[in-house]
């Protein structure tokens, strides 16, 4: 049996975006050593801790399609079609909220019994594309306990909220125009591409449970 051939080229929109996201980390890096050295602040995020990843993650259509090559590119088969099923859970699961309409798309309960509401990307409670992961994820540090993120998708949590560190997110706000930038330039509306994460994922991946653009 043939294999399905892998299209490895990196297109332009993913070398610009890549290269941003080198900017970006080595900003927030200087950032956070500077906030470590004159206030003696530094994020209490840790690996394992993905209460963050239960947001609702908005992205744009550059760092979609950016998330999506990178999919391609590095994963097997079987991976993607697990992911198609996660990120088809997720969209099953936002519809069900209430005053949601179900998609026409969808011609079957699907059986959310056991599901996380959580980022599809999230495997194991680690990002399975962290190398790619959108300037959102990138720039989200706090400096109380990790689970207080778990406040806000949880209303009557008794853990404080999240106390973010808004100057990381400062830091990485001229990475973020260069990305608006480049969309625009491009034709696009930026704020019309706005999307959340697994819409785009959808959309990108060419999944027939998606929104479309």
């Amino acid at each position: 049996m043939n294999k399905k051939k892998v299209d490895r080229t990196v297109t332009n929109r993913e070398r610009f975006v890549r290269g941003v996201y080198a900017s970006m980390d080595e900003a927030i890096a200087a950032r956070l050593h500077r906030l470590n050295i004159d206030e003696g602040l530094h994020p209490t995020c840790t690996e394992g801790c993905w209460h963050c990843c239960r947001f609702y993650i908005l992205t744009n259509m550059a760092e979609a399609h950016t998330l999506a090559q990178y999919i391609r590119r590095e994963w097997a088969e079987e991976q993607i079609n697990e992911l198609r099923v996660r990120t088809q859970q997720w969209h099953a699961w936002d519809s069900s909220r209430p005053g949601r309409r179900v998609p026409t798309t969808i011609d079957k309960p699907i059986d959310l019994s056991h599901y996380e509401d959580c980022c599809p990307l999230l495997i194991n409670g680690t990002c399975s594309v962290y190398p790619v992961r959108p300037a959102v994820c990138r720039s989200h540090f706090v400096c109380a306990s990790p689970l207080s993120c778990r406040a806000l998708n949880h209303p009557g949590s008794a853990v404080e909220t999240p106390v973010a560190l808004a100057s990381i997110v400062a830091a990485a706000d001229s990475c973020c125009k260069a990305i608006r930038d480049h969309v625009e330039q491009a034709g696009w509306d930026y704020d019309r591409t706005l999307m959340l994460l697994p819409h785009w994922l959808a959309i990108e991946m060419g999944w027939d449970f998606g929104l479309s653009l």
